[in-house]
């Protein structure tokens, strides 16, 4: 059962709203089958329609998933609340189950959930069960196959490689696990010439629901891009965006690079990804998903926001590929104009980036590893012209990341990561809740002391802005992150990029 009616369901079932993408599945009673609403296919008799929140609930119900419509494309639901507290348990929950990087060393398991929530195993399940109709387990599974289903039909990996890669412990358990929720063997699901382009690497799509502000999300990382390291380009009259990658899974470093493109008509973007990457394909898909707010769900937001923000509801909280790298441009670019920022940045990339070879001469460096900046000299950042506070900053930041005492990604703990930023030297509360919005995925983030966003709000002349801005801003919760980001949409592009702390400086 869904929390939109099933009759709603079914008339967006009928017109293929590519809005509820992911907000909803149809299990089919009379193919045995799960599609999401914007499936081509001959739409079903309403009697034979059966309506879940999740494809884990559908897979629960004995539904496989649609091999043309592909469920595992489907941006996720995400829901947030700030007032039922089994409810926000449950979902930071699946928020960790979602993001492969939480995980740490290991698979998931639910003894792990539970210690990281800080309650008891039987307690995991019961609210989870009580939110999402299935097990934390069950919920995982469903992932873990869809996950695999992507890999399998876009990719050649091999695979023995896709069922580790999914986070299956042997090839067995993963054949078994196919056979048995899909009735398929794996190898069954390949398709003719999946993978084989005459592009370099893998291609592979992922879905969002409109509606979604493409220049406005293009137009940002276009104006802070650094050289070597990211590139945005016009090609065959598309726009593309590159940049060069580095991660550590467990205790392997793994480096690269992707491109990404849009493809409007099907509500889709296409990422590309280097042979390099292809080991940690799931982490890399997770980062791409985060850092084109793919899985925002407009008519959630909009509800909330539209009174007071009209005309912003295609726009999406830009976020990052490394949440270490944004920290570090965070602090570079505290009260200076974006074109300052920009270029701090870019002369740390070419004095202390990692050469790195690429298929394209645009990408040739990697940003510089928190090693490498946690070891800085105050004399080589200064030659930069980073000022002695910010030094301190960047290299206390570096050195935490380094010792793995900081995680900068969407699975980790909002509240204590917030609070170990604001620790360390030169962080304060703005850009904490900076890093919090892009880099931690926080929907309802909110830098209340931010220059810019006073003057969108109005609030400038008050005698204590940031006051009155947080004050305002209960009315948007838990969705102020994009209430910020439609603010300051609304200032002129002048005045954005010249006001210190504005977003357009970080």
């Amino acid at each position: 059962m869904t929390l939109i009616s099933d009759d709603a369901c079914y008339l967006a079932l009928k017109a293929r709203d590519a809005r509820f993408d992911g907000r909803f599945f149809i299990g089919v009673t009379s193919t045995g089958i799960y599609c999401r609403p914007v499936c081509r296919v001959r739409i079903p008799r309403r009697e034979n329609c059966r309506f879940f929140d999740h494809a884990a609930q559908a897979e629960l119900q004995g539904f496989r998933p649609c091999l043309r419509c592909r469920p595992e494309l489907a941006p996720q639901a995400l829901a947030w609340s700030l007032q039922d507290a089994s409810g926000i348990l449950a979902l930071q929950a699946a928020r960790w189950l979602d993001n492969p990087e939480a995980w740490g060393d290991g698979a998931p398991s639910v003894d792990k959930l539970a210690a990281r929530l800080g309650v008891s195993d039987r307690h995991v399940r019961r609210i989870f069960e009580a939110q999402f109709g299935v097990s934390p387990l069950q919920y995982l599974q469903t992932r873990r196959l869809l996950t695999a289903k992507q890999l399998l039909t876009d990719t050649r990996l091999p695979t023995t490689q896709i069922a580790l890669m999914s986070g299956y412990a042997s090839v067995r358990r993963f054949n078994a696990a196919f056979v048995q929720h899909y009735g398929l063997n794996p190898t069954q699901l390949r398709q003719k010439g999946a993978g084989q382009t005459r592009l370099p690497g893998i291609l592979i799509r992922l879905g969002y629901r409109p509606p979604y502000d493409v220049p406005a999300m293009l137009a940002f990382f276009n104006q802070r891009l650094l050289d070597g390291i990211e590139c945005v380009s016009q090609e065959a009259g598309q726009v593309v965006v590159s940049r060069t990658l580095r991660l550590t899974v467990g205790n392997t470093l793994h480096k690269g690079w992707l491109r990404v493109q849009f493809d409007e008509t099907r509500h889709q973007l296409l990422l590309q990804v280097s042979e390099s990457l292809h080991e940690v394909l799931p982490q890399v898909i997770h980062r791409v998903r985060a850092a084109f707010d793919l899985d925002a769900d407009p008519e959630a937001i909009n509800p909330v926001l539209q009174s007071r923000f009209p005309g912003g509801n295609g726009l999406r909280v830009p976020g990052t590929l490394d949440g270490y790298e944004l920290a570090v441009r965070a602090v570079l670019g505290q009260q200076i104009t974006v074109a300052a920022a920009r270029t701090l940045a870019q002369r740390l990339v070419n004095t202390l980036g990692e050469p790195l070879a690429t298929p394209w001469p645009a990408l040739s460096r990697l940003f510089p590893a928190p090693q490498v900046l946690a070891q800085a000299a105050g004399d080589t950042l200064g030659a930069l012209g980073i000022v002695r506070q910010r030094q301190q900053a960047i290299v206390a930041l570096a050195r935490a990341v380094a010792e793995q005492g900081l995680q900068l990604h969407g699975g980790a703990d909002v509240p204590a990561t917030v609070a170990a930023l604001k620790a360390l030297p030169g962080i304060g509360d703005w850009t904490a809740q900076y890093i919090a919005m892009r880099a931690l995925r926080w929907p309802d983030a909110f830098p209340a002391g931010d220059v810019a966003l006073h003057k969108a709000l109005g609030v400038q002349q008050a005698r204590q802005p940031a006051r009155e801005a947080l004050a305002a801003s209960e009315l948007w919760k838990p969705w102020r992150s994009y209430a910020v980001i439609r603010a300051w949409a609304t200032l002129p592009v002048l005045a954005r990029k010249t006001t210190a702390t504005s977003f357009a400086t970080k």
